[in-house]
């Protein structure tokens, strides 16, 4: 396993808030939430990101969504509505390269120039 902070996380060598882990990934609160609730959910398998997940992998992807949900609910706010954003690369807004999904909720979120 590479030597992110995610990874730290995982192995436990700092601490995190973590509200949720089995044994194919771990969720935590996010240390610069924005939004009430902010919550990361990571792999506990080494993928830098979006783009090195191979075919064998893409199930990986969809329990991090399952997992954000299955929280979502479990939380009480999943009836409200809540937003979730997998970020790639620099340009995508991505700082660890762990792959990971933020779970971002409590509040009204602003539209991104769409509807839907």
């Amino acid at each position: 396993m590479t030597d992110t902070i995610f990874h730290k996380i995982i192995r436990r060598e700092i601490p995190a808030d973590i509200v949720y882990e089995d044994d194919g990934l771990i969720a935590f609160r996010d240390i610069a939430p924005q939004a009430p609730v902010h919550v990361l959910f990571v792999p506990k398998v080494d993928v830098a990101t979006l783009n090195d997940v191979q075919a064998d992998q893409a199930a990986v992807v969809g329990r991090l969504a399952f997992a954000a949900a299955r929280y979502a609910k479990e939380q009480g706010f999943a009836e409200d509505g809540y937003r979730i954003v997998m970020n790639c690369n620099d340009h995508g807004g991505q700082t660890v390269f762990q792959i990971h999904l933020h779970l971002l909720a409590g509040a009204p979120l602003g539209r991104f120039g769409t509807t839907g």
